[in-house]
């Protein structure tokens, strides 16, 4: 499926776009930031948009389309803000968190991220959340505001797009309610994003070519989410899914 966010960005990086900010509304301000998205074009229309550091104080040290290329680039560059795409071939920004822990924690220079993503699913919020991520805007954000949004987090801030944020006080705030899925807890990361698109109706072979893998692996995969969920086909698995608005 192709992502218009892609077309988007690239038309960006051809009209060489007006800086997102000026030197003058940054304060003289500087971030390092690494992106990590596996759409090239997408990653060349943010680097066009907001990668002028005279003019935004945003200087990209790093890019990364996987898991694997974001925890070496991540470790390599140490920026003050990693860009992070929610899924992605490896096992998807929560994997790329889980490898980069020990980062966030650094109370000396602490590596702080931004989940950049087009999903706007509750389920994909709350994980990278979860998971250690200080915010979560989607790709319809505007340059200035990503720019903005990227020296608040810097800050320490959390920062969401408005109607993301009900959902993460919903599942957080919420004294009356377990705030994680039982049930969904038990699947990685990968399972995850292998239950969505079966759920909404993809083909093994269409999985495989989505997420870089196999088409023996997504059967491995498809298998041990019938297994731990206690579901006998993709039916069932499409019912649960729907049922817990994760399609």
């Amino acid at each position: 499926m192709s992502d218009p966010t892609e077309t988007n960005a690239a038309a960006a990086a051809g009209d060489a776009p007006e800086p997102a900010q000026t030197s003058e509304s940054t304060g003289g301000r500087r971030v390092r930031v690494v992106l990590v998205d596996d759409h090239r074009m997408f990653r060349t229309g943010v680097q066009a948009e907001i990668g002028q550091t005279e003019q935004t104080g945003v200087e990209v040290v790093g890019e990364a389309a996987d898991v694997d290329q974001a925890v070496t680039v991540i470790t390599a560059t140490r920026p003050e803000v990693v860009l992070l795409d929610v899924h992605l071939p490896g096992g998807g920004g929560v994997e790329v968190l889980r490898r980069c822990a020990s980062l966030m924690a650094d109370a000396e220079q602490p590596v702080r991220f931004l989940a950049l993503s087009v999903s706007d699913a509750a389920e994909d919020v709350i994980g990278v959340i979860r998971g250690g991520a200080r915010g979560y805007v989607t790709k319809t954000i505007t340059g200035t505001d990503l720019v903005d949004s990227i020296f608040r987090v810097q800050e320490g801030d959390a920062v969401f797009s408005p109607r993301l944020a009900g959902f993460v006080l919903d599942a957080f705030a919420s004294t009356d309610a377990p705030p994680v899925d039982e049930d969904l807890d038990r699947l990685t990361q990968r399972e995850r994003e292998v239950l969505r698109l079966i759920a909404r109706g993809y083909a093994y072979k269409e999985i495989a070519k989505q997420l870089f893998i196999s088409v023996k692996t997504v059967e491995s995969h498809v298998s041990a989410v019938l297994r731990k969920l206690q579901l006998s086909n993709r039916h069932e698995l499409t019912r649960w899914a729907t049922a817990r608005r994760l399609v």
